[in-house]
């Protein structure tokens, strides 16, 4: 029975084939003819006409482009793409007049393949402008290829006996028949979805930034939540366009689950730590963060980790598990105030209480330190060559540095004490040199008991 349901399979694909042939002589027969070769002479002459119009039109068009103020940058790159094919747009305009001339004037077999080639170089065009939505390269290609090569077939009225041949060859694997016209209405058909979900995502996800009522964990959370709706539908309405059976993905589905128990913990727990961050707040993306060492701002909030900027410009991504596990110091978790602190010396010859009084005055004149909570300066030490102060103040925004306000701060108190006279002093050591040998001390005698 399996050799019966073989050969005639195999028949039915032989019998497909003969016919698609037959209709590719059947067109070459009819290009053959007179009239044909005045349509080909014809079209010649339009590409001719095309082209010397486009070296007129271009130079007046770029300027044209160059004038523009204002205009959203996917207008413009849709513009600027036109104008990348002037030749092949006025080529479609003529084209199109010279078909309509034709079928009023004569025969309409006479401008058939005006017609067909008119209609060929308008898919092109409109393939071309919409595939420059997928930002993706590869994909971007493959898509205005299976898409030019089905408007080709179509155009040709060779679709449906070119469908019929690939749908006839198929594998059967346990009850799931898959033909290469399956495969082929798959691919294409998810590369337009995700490429129609990739402009929903941007535009949705600009509008979720550009909200002003929401935090910015929230505006995170949505934004993954809607990345995830998005390509998760394109990828099952896609699987239902070729009639999948979603049912049996339930294996799938299983085979998946023991994956995740075995090798994919780190990456489920990373993607649920993720979760949790988003919901509870702790961190958000702008907050300052200090992590084993790591100290910057929070850029990012991604599905696997979280992305940190530092002052340097590298950027660190560190997952999300290391900010549930881990202690973490959030600078800016519910207030972007932040206290440093500074030490310095002064001489004894000083006044303790007049130091103290200068400077809790200095930082008050660097921008960023706050006057409330204020300055405050205490002693902490006496030392060796020095009275120890500590000075502690607070500043706004530790987003833009911390190192810069404290060098500033140094240069604000070095400027006060020079202007009181107060001396900073330095380790002093004497030193006694002794050149003739009768000049050294006598060495001290003990007392004999």
């Amino acid at each position: 029975m399996g050799k019966v349901a073989e050969a005639a399979t195999v028949q039915n694909v032989t019998d497909q084939a003969v016919g698609l042939f037959a209709l590719g002589e059947n067109l070459i027969n009819r290009l053959s003819s007179k009239w044909s070769l005045y349509q080909i002479g014809i079209i010649i002459g339009l590409i001719l006409l095309s082209y010397c119009v486009k070296l007129v039109l271009k130079p007046k068009i770029r300027a044209a482009l160059g004038n523009l103020h204002g205009v959203p940058k996917p207008l413009l790159r849709i513009l600027v793409l036109l104008n990348q094919r002037i030749a092949l747009i006025l080529f479609v305009l003529f084209s199109w007049i010279t078909y309509f001339i034709m079928q009023a004037a004569t025969w309409p077999s006479r401008s058939y393949f005006i017609g067909v080639v008119a209609s060929l170089a308008t898919a092109w065009v409109i393939i071309a402008v919409l595939t420059k939505l997928i930002n993706n390269r590869t994909i971007r290609k493959f898509v205005a290829w299976g898409a030019w090569a089905y408007a080709t077939l179509k155009i040709l009225n060779l679709w449906d006996d070119t469908a019929n041949l690939l749908e006839t060859i198929a594998i059967d694997t346990g009850g799931i028949r898959i033909s290469v016209m399956m495969v082929l209405t798959a691919i294409v058909t998810l590369g337009v979805l995700f490429a129609l979900a990739n402009v929903l995502n941007r535009s949705g996800a600009r509008q979720i930034h550009n909200a002003q009522d929401m935090s910015p964990s929230i505006k995170a959370l949505l934004t993954k939540a809607l990345q995830l709706l998005l390509y998760g539908g394109a990828l099952l309405f896609s699987l239902r366009a070729v009639g999948f059976d979603l049912g049996s993905l339930a294996l799938l589905s299983g085979a998946i689950g023991l994956g995740i128990g075995f090798g994919l913990q780190k990456i489920v727990s990373n993607l649920i730590s993720g979760i949790i961050i988003l919901l509870d707040k702790s961190i958000k993306p702008g907050d300052v963060i200090s992590l084993d060492g790591t100290f910057g701002w929070i850029t990012q909030l991604g599905a696997r980790y979280a992305s940190i900027t530092t002052r340097d410009g590298r950027e660190y991504l560190v997952p999300n598990e290391d900010f549930i596990t881990n202690q973490v110091i959030n600078w800016t978790h519910s207030s972007d105030f932040v206290r440093l602190d500074i030490h310095f010396g002064v001489s004894y010859d000083s006044d303790p209480h007049f130091v103290k009084k200068i400077a809790t005055d200095a930082p008050l004149s660097v921008n960023r330190v706050v006057s409330s909570p204020a300055p405050v300066c205490h002693i902490i030490n006496f030392g060796d060559s020095s009275i120890d102060f500590k000075l502690r103040f607070w500043i706004k925004d530790p987003t833009s540095g911390l190192t810069n306000i404290r060098g500033n701060v140094y240069l604000a108190l070095w400027d006060t004490l020079k202007e009181h006279n107060i001396e900073i002093p330095y380790p002093r050591r004497d030193v006694h040199m002794f050149t003739e040998p009768n000049q050294r001390p006598e060495p001290t005698k003990l007392p004999e008991d």
